[in-house]
């Protein structure tokens, strides 16, 4: 536990996208929860925001005191970071306690990379806490993305014509490798992915079994594995189980628990079905899409290498679509959009709809590029536009197709062409 400046001596920081709504969320109340999977950096971003700090990882000393002594623990100049509270949970209520004591604002940063088995967070109160989901890096965070185009604007208006960039696929497929996590940035890719590796067996080893779930690494890589292999997809449970093979497949009680221990610690975070008022007697499906906390998990648990995925577009594909997601979630985040997908019983599938909170919306498909994917694109963001009931629902603010590389233009027939390397919040 020190005081000061908790961001003396760090490497030096990335700017995060969420870094304004924290900012925000200090100025109106009194407690910043930062969640999403470990090694995605938030304690870097909660140190950027505060000024003093408690560690309870690695720190029993730490734990103790916030059993005998949470006052204490407490007590530091403001704002203060509790950084991996969860393993003191005794802490919450007091911290909530303490933030009730005038209600002035930004008094402490939490960051958390599991949810607590017991739930004891469900009672917060309002007008105390804001929860900020963080993610690994963005292309746009990571630096290869200029962020020409934002995403927020494409709401409002059109992109206009972007030169294409330097950026190649390779590089693409690269950084899908190396994934978002603050720690890779700098390092080579063999390193990266040896990072995503070990990473994956972390959680297999400890992260899942401290929440309960079975204590069989094997078998829980063997579902990450089968997750890997059905990236972007729709996969139930069931299939799920049997598609992790051998003699005995695994029970779908078992992959359901495996399911929620890594929704827990934030290493997956499923894409939800949209729901929509239509014209036709086309149902809605209501399976989520698969996507784990970040591509670069996927690539690890398949054993993939770019030379590998260069020579293997289509399973590149489904992993681009992850990244996508990806980026998608935390460019959205900034302005309160919320990403679904949509699929009906017709076979339509459009794979994301990014909605804000005054219900306008646009629809995004995912493609690596080339004429023929694009055309097809198109044609399935057409199909979605027509089939949404207009008389219940507002038209699409826009129709975007986001590919992996290649130019930024406005087609003549009202499409907006993204590449991802040009994108930002």
């Amino acid at each position: 536990m020190r005081a000061g400046r908790a961001g003396e001596n760090q490497q030096e920081y990335i700017r995060r996208v969420v870094d304004t709504e924290i900012d925000s969320a200090l100025r109106a109340l009194p407690a910043v929860v930062l969640e999403g999977p470990r090694a995605c950096g938030k304690t870097s971003t909660g140190r950027e925001h505060t000024q003093s700090e408690v560690l309870f990882a690695g720190n029993a000393a730490a734990r103790t005191a916030a059993e005998v002594d949470p006052a204490e623990v407490l007590s530091g100049p403001e704002p203060r970071l509790l950084d991996e509270w969860q393993l003191a949970p005794n802490i919450w209520n007091h911290m909530r306690a303490t933030a009730d004591d005038g209600r002035r604002p930004g008094r402490f940063i939490l960051t958390g990379s599991a949810v607590p088995a017991d739930d004891i967070t469900r009672h917060t109160g309002a007008g105390r806490i804001k929860r900020v989901r963080m993610r690994p890096m963005s292309l746009f965070e990571s630096g290869l993305s200029t962020g020409q185009v934002s995403l927020h604007d494409i709401f409002e208006s059109s992109v206009g014509y972007i030169e294409k960039s330097q950026v190649e696929l390779g590089d693409v497929i690269a950084a899908t490798c190396r994934g978002g996590w603050p720690g890779c940035i700098r390092l080579e890719i063999q390193a990266a992915q040896e990072y995503a590796e070990a990473y994956l067996e972390e959680v297999c080893r400890a992260d899942v079994p401290q929440l309960g779930a079975s204590r069989n690494p094997v078998r829980l890589r063997r579902m990450l594995r089968s997750l890997a292999r059905n990236i972007s997809g729709e996969v139930s449970q069931r299939a799920l189980a049997t598609d992790t093979g051998g003699e005995t497949p695994l029970d779908p009680r078992t992959v359901a628990a495996y399911l929620d221990a890594l929704a827990r610690v934030y290493v997956t975070e499923d894409l939800p079905a949209w729901s929509i008022a239509l014209r036709s007697r086309a149902s809605l499906r209501q399976a989520p899409k698969r996507h784990l906390a970040d591509p670069s998990l996927a690539v690890a648990a398949l054993g993939a290498d770019p030379k590998r995925l260069l020579n293997d577009l289509e399973t590149f594909g489904l992993l681009f679509e992850s990244l996508a997601i990806r980026d998608l979630r935390v460019y959205a985040q900034s302005f309160g959009g919320l990403l679904a997908h949509y699929r009906d019983s017709n076979e339509l599938e459009v794979d994301a709809i990014i909605e804000r909170r005054d219900g306008s919306w646009i629809a995004v498909e995912i493609k690596l590029g080339g004429t023929s994917a694009i055309e097809h694109a198109a044609r399935s963001l057409f199909k979605l536009r027509d089939a949404v009931d207009t008389s219940r629902a507002v038209k699409p603010s826009n129709l975007v197709i986001l590919t992996a590389i290649g130019y930024g233009y406005d087609r003549p027939d009202g499409i907006t062409v993204v590449p991802i390397t040009a994108l930002g919040p």
